[in-house]
């Protein structure tokens, strides 16, 4: 079984190896009849009593000591001569290239399973170079938060080329920096000087690669995760495994919540979450800003009632000096106030959690796993909005689930006008079994009349995880042809 000591020797093994001329690593279990078959339960309460910053490091040191090994520079092969399972399927995965099986538990039974060739495995991917390509989508309606209006959508899609398969990522940064500090030029530029050719460095790498291969260049998070999202694509397309599978999801559809934009007048505001609760939508969330806050929220809550899902995204709109204004929110029942106060204002957002009865909700502020074990240290938020490319991609993501997970925090998947490949990406990760809120995951049409891939449409309230490999969707020529304004080939 795994065990705590044990993470920590990959990592040691990892370092000890490299520049020693070693030409194989042979992982493999110690007793005759197994190789590992999960974590160790004796340790298993000593992980439940961990802090939240403890588990974090425990974390950090399990990914990290596996990415280790698998960023050995020769190949690691995995000796499965038993079951494989939990923890053991993560280890089972350091190999690289291939990996050698004497016998396999499968199910109820034991099936033999021949050596797989490196070439059908796909597990790393060589790149032959990245396509940029910019497009700009008109909204169907005008779309205004805190921050300002938008009435189309401008992004850069990636075309991960491989000689095995291509792989698409999706950067969700906006036109101009007013979201965040990063922009669509900016991030054009900071792959085509640094962060492509940081890939091309390597001979060959997978999605968990990405990562340790753009560390040295700091920030710029988004065009980060749109490159991660396009090599884990072209992975998983080699591998034949869907993107959900590959995160860990648990379901097969997930709940719709839609984003209202901040309106001319009440009336207006009221017409349009009818709209939206008529086409099934299980949650709304109101954008808010002051001036636009108290009454619009009050007037939702008379007209539709108490059992509407209802949850409210300042953007940063506020200061703590209005945490007594704030706390007039709080009779209407709200599943939760989303990033009130600016994102670095972690001590502020905890002050203003004491003083609310509405749940505090982070999404801004939560830029890594480091940074939501912190503001869950500090009380800062009791809730987490989850959008992978504010953290640097899906994989990231993933951690800040598991994290928030262990400590009994829920998370929601948010969204950034993604266009269908983005979306498809998204409804994935709210597959995971963390993600107990309803998220901004809704159909195409809430934001586009016409999409870059096939329109997801919601069935009851709810969207399908796509179960083809990768992202499990492809992008429609004629689309790609009419909204793009602009492409460039970066090789590797």
């Amino acid at each position: 079984s795994q065990t705590q000591t044990m993470v920590h020797e990959f990592d040691d093994a990892a370092y000890a190896l490299r520049g020693t001329g070693a030409r194989a690593l042979i992982v493999r279990g110690a007793g005759e009849r197994a190789f590992c078959s999960g974590f160790d339960l004796a340790e298993v309460g000593d992980i439940q009593a961990m802090g939240v910053r403890e588990f974090l490091r425990f974390q950090e040191a399990a990914t990290g000591g596996l990415a280790a090994i698998r960023q050995l520079p020769f190949p690691v092969i995995a000796a499965i001569h038993g079951p494989a399972v939990g923890g053991g399927l993560a280890l089972r995965r350091t190999r690289s290239p291939r990996r050698a099986h004497r016998r396999r538990v499968a199910g109820d039974g034991i099936r033999p399973r021949r050596l797989v060739p490196p070439h059908r495995q796909g597990h790393k991917v060589k790149l032959t170079g990245v396509e940029v390509r910019q497009v700009r989508l008109p909204l169907v309606a005008p779309f205004r938060t805190s921050f300002g209006t938008q009435t189309e959508r401008t992004a850069l899609l990636l075309r991960a080329v491989g000689t095995d398969a291509d792989g698409w990522g999706e950067c969700v940064a906006m036109a101009d920096p007013l979201y965040s500090s990063e922009y669509t030029a900016a991030c054009a530029d900071v792959l085509r000087r640094y962060l492509v050719p940081a890939l091309g460095r390597h001979r060959r790498l997978d999605a968990v690669g990405v990562g340790p291969a753009l560390e040295p260049f700091r920030g710029h998070r988004m065009a980060k995760a749109a490159l991660e999202m396009a090599v884990l694509d072209a992975e998983l397309r080699t591998r034949g495994v869907p993107l959900a599978r590959e995160l860990g999801a648990v379901h097969d559809r997930v709940p719709c919540g839609v984003s209202v934009g901040i309106m001319d007048s009440v009336p207006e505001l009221l017409d349009a979450v009818a709209g939206y609760l008529e086409e099934g939508y299980r949650r709304i969330k109101l954008k808010i800003e002051p001036g636009w806050d108290i009454d619009p929220v009050r007037a939702v809550r008379e007209r539709f009632g108490d059992g509407l899902l209802l949850q409210v995204d300042a953007n940063t709109a506020y200061t703590l000096a209005d945490a007594r204004h704030l706390a007039r929110l709080d009779p209407f029942g709200l599943l939760l106030i989303e990033q009130p106060l600016d994102e670095e204002d972690l001590l502020g957002h905890a002050q203003l959690a004491g003083a609310l009865a509405t749940p505090v909700c982070l999404d801004e502020s939560i830029t890594s796993a480091r940074t939501a074990a912190a503001a869950i240290t500090l009380g800062a938020c009791s809730i987490v909005n989850i959008k992978p490319g504010r953290v640097g991609g899906y994989l990231e993501a993933r951690r800040i689930h598991d994290v928030c997970a262990a400590h009994g925090v829920p998370v929601w998947c948010g969204g950034m006008l993604e266009t269908g490949l983005g979306r498809a990406a998204n409804i994935a990760l709210a597959a995971l079994p963390g993600f107990t809120l309803p998220g901004d995951v809704s159909g195409s049409g809430r934001f586009y009349r016409d999409d870059i891939t096939e329109p997801f449409v919601p069935a009851d309230g709810h969207l399908p995880v796509p179960d083809g490999p990768g992202l499990g969707v492809e992008p429609l020529p004629g689309a790609l042809e009419e909204f793009t304004v602009g492409t460039e080939w970066i090789p590797v």
